[in-house]
């Protein structure tokens, strides 16, 4: 039998809106939201380690350089700020501009031209449109109009990962590039009101958008990336559907985040990534780089103490997290993009986590 060929990362790209906010202005903002304990958020603002978030919702003037109009004050306790469908209008607008960005720099970088790509897989959480991201890319990149399209809507965080394992089924049948994007717009859910669970939501997520350029055809190495996928998988931990859910609600999307996330990560992660990865022939050790997404700093930890990895094997996932915040599916592309750059060592296992409760894992070599 013939090997399949090796699908190799020719690029990886990422974008954030123009203009971001500190981390200590975030609280300051949110105080006017969320009803008798504002005194609360600086604190809870602090403990992310966030240093400043990205939105497409923030407006630079001379006078105020962080100026934003779309969430006006709360009227009262029953104002929950713009209806879902404002929310969505706004994204038809913003998510199709970032995707472009990700993609035109992704396409740029990849040396090949808008004819070699045979496939466009886009991921978002964020929001729902139709026609969609897909649709806009292909028109904005002049893809050709038969390239097949393919959306991967609401998964969550690990989204991008679900989608690279896509990329890759479809770039090993060498019927063309494959282009993945992941398109994060998570200040368009900003929560009115106090809900311990949505106010963490508020504190941590914020909008970019990734992409990435993948081929297995012959001569197809001239892009500036060259890790390879060599495995996927996927793992739902059981009796964990209560864990996290993502659900759309009268005022945007709402969040659930149980606290029992971090326990069942702590009993499920290692097992599974050392059977997974056993599966191919290695442990847990012979990885040498990791890519984790940072759901948040207390769960990054805690997932790097349950693998037995030094603090500096997830530096990097640290410093996208306080750089940009949590952009949902589009923030491990971050992370990748920033490993290729540095020229990480290979193996690397790369993992994110979503409702389900839904373990995500890369191996790129």
């Amino acid at each position: 039998m013939t090997p399949a060929p090796p699908v190799r990362l020719l690029a990886v790209a990422a974008a954030t809106s123009r203009y971001s906010i500190s981390q200590a202005d975030a609280a300051q903002f949110a105080k006017a939201f969320c009803g008798p304990h504002a005194e609360l958020l600086p604190a809870l603002y602090r403990r992310t380690r966030i240093r400043r978030r990205n939105s497409v919702l923030l407006r630079s003037t001379p006078a105020d350089p962080l100026r934003q109009s779309f969430y006006p004050p709360a009227g009262g306790p029953a104002d929950h700020g713009p209806t879902t469908s404002q929310r969505m209008e706004r994204y038809a607008q913003a998510a199709v501009t970032l995707a472009g960005q990700a993609g035109q720099q992704a396409m740029r970088q990849s040396g090949l031209p808008p004819t070699a790509i045979g496939h466009v897989i886009t991921v978002s959480c964020t929001g729902l449109m139709t026609p969609g991201v897909d649709v806009a890319l292909t028109q904005q990149l002049e893809l050709s109009p038969s390239v097949s399209r393919t959306h991967l809507g609401f998964m969550g965080c690990h989204g991008a990962l679900s989608g690279l394992r896509l990329a890759s089924t479809l770039a090993a049948q060498r019927t063309g590039a494959v282009l993945l994007c992941a398109v994060e717009l998570c200040t368009l859910h900003f929560w009115y009101g106090w809900d311990p669970e949505k106010m963490v939501a508020n504190a941590l997520f914020s909008d970019g958008a990734g992409a990435l350029v993948l081929s297995a055809e012959p001569g197809a190495h001239h892009g500036q990336a060259s890790w390879r996928t060599a495995a996927a998988g996927t793992y739902l931990i059981p009796d964990s559907t209560d864990g996290m859910s993502w659900r759309i609600g009268d005022h945007g999307f709402e969040m659930s985040l149980s606290p029992r996330v971090p326990s069942l990560l702590a009993t499920h992660l290692r097992p599974w990534v050392e059977r997974w990865l056993g599966e191919q022939g290695l442990s847990i050790h012979q990885a040498r780089t990791w890519a984790i997404h940072p759901g948040g700093p207390r769960l990054l930890d805690q997932a790097a103490d349950g693998l037995g990895l030094a603090s500096s094997a997830v530096q990097v996932s640290h410093d996208i997290l306080a750089a940009h915040g949590n952009m949902s599916s589009a923030t491990i592309l971050f992370i990748l993009e920033r490993l290729i750059a540095s020229a990480a060592p290979t193996p690397c296992v790369a993992l994110a986590f979503g409702p389900g409760l839904t373990i995500e894992a890369t191996l790129l070599t």
